[in-house]
């Protein structure tokens, strides 16, 4: 079960209107936060992300499926997610919950660190085009609101000040 918090953040990016994306992370970053403390472990930070992303569709965020590429186990586990949470959260079971926990307490935590992370951002990067990138920075933009506006235009003007001596 996400934590309070969580739930409520991600709720607050939907009345914001953040893409769903966007309200999912807060479930990513909670995972994140779970492997840091030692709660359990992820084999890989793709792991670790698809957790937050399946606790994010249990909890009612509508994210789209898993890509083509993706394992059938994980597409399947999505889609019974994503009906699950068309008829409210529901409980799994005890025993499957216990055995899942336990599978991850085994797993190492370094699917966490800093290093892996930016390590998966900058791959997740790559792999998108820079039409990609731009709509990605012009949606963005839609939701921001005028301070957080001013605040990105500045640091943009910065760092082009930077790269450009």
């Amino acid at each position: 079960m996400p934590e309070q918090e969580t739930v409520e953040r991600a709720r607050k990016a939907k009345h914001e209107g953040k893409a769903p994306t966007t309200q999912a992370g807060e479930f990513v970053r909670e995972e994140m936060e779970h492997i840091r403390e030692g709660k359990h472990g992820a084999r890989s930070t793709k792991q670790a992300i698809a957790i937050g992303l399946s606790k994010a569709r249990r909890a009612g965020v509508k994210l789209p499926p898993p890509p083509a590429t993706a394992k059938p186990k994980t597409r399947k586990s999505a889609e019974y997610a994503a009906r699950a949470a068309a008829h409210g959260p529901t409980r799994p079971a005890r025993t499957r919950s216990r055995a899942i926990i336990g599978a991850l307490k085994r797993e190492p935590r370094a699917a966490a660190s800093r290093q892996a992370l930016v390590r998966q951002a900058r791959s997740a990067a790559q792999r998108r085009t820079a039409a990609e990138r731009r709509a990605a920075a012009r949606k963005a933009v839609q939701t921001k609101g005028p301070a957080k506006r001013k605040a990105a235009a500045r640091k943009a003007a910065r760092t082009r000040a930077t790269h450009a001596s």
